[in-house]
């Protein structure tokens, strides 16, 4: 299959992969938000245990995504069986990746916790937690696998539908195993952990049914030696997926750098920041469904002997995600009280007054990160993901510098330590252009 350059082809790629994207948001937030109204310490254990999960997640999904580049070459080539020997691979590679996972989690987290936490409260139900979430990481590791597959054949449609169940099942889940409700126990943070496995595990088992009811996936299976188990496929997923692990580790090492600068600042600044967090991460969610698109679109049209089409595809995308971007942006930067007041009810909405120079860089940070984020994903679909690893090494470095210096040399200026994001993204951007107007990467083999 050969995919064409239109935005309509764009759209049908992307729009599902970022509806996707708002389900797990509408996730991370449902736990938030009951454990919330349950117990000061729930909600304080879960912002510190839910980001040491992400870092969990981010390691499957980044190994997914180098099995999604490599399907989409494939398919561009009209290999389907080849397409169908990397999507096997992908799994027992990533079913092998979480047996460790779930080690290190069941096993090894009270002797890690141990050594970052203070708190003997968080400490426990940091535990609770993910004594239970752990579980969850064989359906979320496959899960990943089959979500490149469906990406990378550039059939997105049924994310949809399944990311719609694991978001109603978790909610329906937290509801009934955090408070206690219709005879199910209540379990606190640790109801939150075992809801979230449990739906994993059910948005596992439509996506099972889904493909063996589907038809036209059949093509990459109609040899049984695409089951065999293959070292070679393994290899060269392994080798593809390294850097963008690395990619999201130093990505979010950098992230995490930030909120901890920004937390010795005092309560005040952190509760600015979270407050614009929340709002950045809710408005970056179409960059994410586009730059993930666009993984698939280039290693297409590279399979498809192509090259010429790439640039103007990635351009074509960048647009496309910066006006979709701008669209949710524009009014939540003008109008930030009347649309999240129905969100958080209830909080002092003073703390908008506060972060309104903030809010208003927020369209130049966004409009950096759809372009960033389209031509840095477009970079690492046509195979150079050790340059792009190197790219974001080096500007993370930069980013870390302005940080240090917006917050212990300019006294706390967390306006600037926020166009630092902007600044980090438009850097890569230009680094991103000029390798991909030398065209040295048409030689790159997946």
């Amino acid at each position: 299959m050969q995919l064409k350059t239109s935005y309509r082809q764009i759209l049908s790629i992307s729009v599902p992969i970022i509806l996707g994207s708002a389900v797990q948001n509408v996730i991370a937030l449902s736990d938030s938000v009951f454990l919330y109204h349950k117990s000061n310490d729930d909600f304080a254990a879960i912002g510190f245990v839910s980001v040491f999960y992400l870092i969990i997640a981010a390691i499957g999904y980044g190994f997914s995504k180098g099995g999604q580049i490599i399907i989409a070459r494939r398919m561009g080539e009209l290999s389907y069986e080849g397409a169908g020997r990397s999507f096997v691979a992908m799994c027992y590679f990533e079913l092998f990746l979480a047996c460790i996972m779930f080690l290190l989690m069941y096993f090894g987290t009270p002797y890690l916790f141990d050594l970052m936490l203070d708190s003997e409260e968080i400490y426990t139900r940091s535990l609770d937690y993910i004594r239970y979430r752990s579980f969850g990481v064989f359906f979320s590791y496959l899960g990943v696998a089959f979500f490149a597959l469906y990406t990378g054949i550039a059939r997105t449609g049924f994310i949809i539908f399944n990311t719609i169940v694991l978001a109603l099942v978790n909610i329906s889940l937290n509801y009934l195993l955090i408070y206690g409700k219709w005879g199910f126990p209540e379990m606190g943070i640790a109801g939150a952990g075992l809801a979230s496995s449990i739906a994993e595990g059910v948005a596992f088992i439509f996506f099972i049914a889904y493909m063996l009811w589907d038809q036209k996936l059949k093509v990459l299976f109609s040899s049984f030696s695409v089951l065999k188990f293959n070292i070679e496929n393994i290899r060269n997923i392994v080798s593809i997926s390294f850097p963008l692990v690395l990619q999201s580790i130093i990505g979010l090492g950098a992230w995490l750098f930030f909120f901890t600068k920004v937390e010795n600042l005092g309560e005040e600044e952190l509760a600015m920041t979270n407050l614009v967090r929340i709002v950045y991460l809710l408005l970056s969610i179409p960059c994410w469904g586009f730059a993930s698109g666009i993984n698939t679109l280039v290693s297409n049209f590279i399979g498809a002997q192509k090259r010429i089409a790439v640039f103007p595809i990635v351009w074509k995308t960048a647009k496309l995600c910066f006006l979709v971007t701008m669209v949710f942006t524009i009014p939540m930067v003008i109008f930030p009280k009347t649309i999240l007041y129905p969100i958080l009810g209830g909080a002092d909405m003073s703390l908008f007054d506060q972060a309104r120079p903030i809010f208003n860089v927020l369209p130049f940070i966004l409009t950096s990160f759809a372009f960033g984020a389209v031509f840095y994903n477009g970079l690492s679909g046509t195979g150079a993901t050790r340059l792009a690893l190197l790219i974001q090494f080096v500007q993370a470095i930069i980013y870390v510098v302005l940080i240090e210096w917006s917050i212990d040399y300019r006294q706390g200026d967390l306006l600037l330590a926020w166009m630092a994001e902007g600044i980090y993204w438009g850097l890569i951007l230009l680094a991103c252009v000029i390798y991909l107007k030398t065209k040295r990467w048409h030689g790159l083999k997946v």
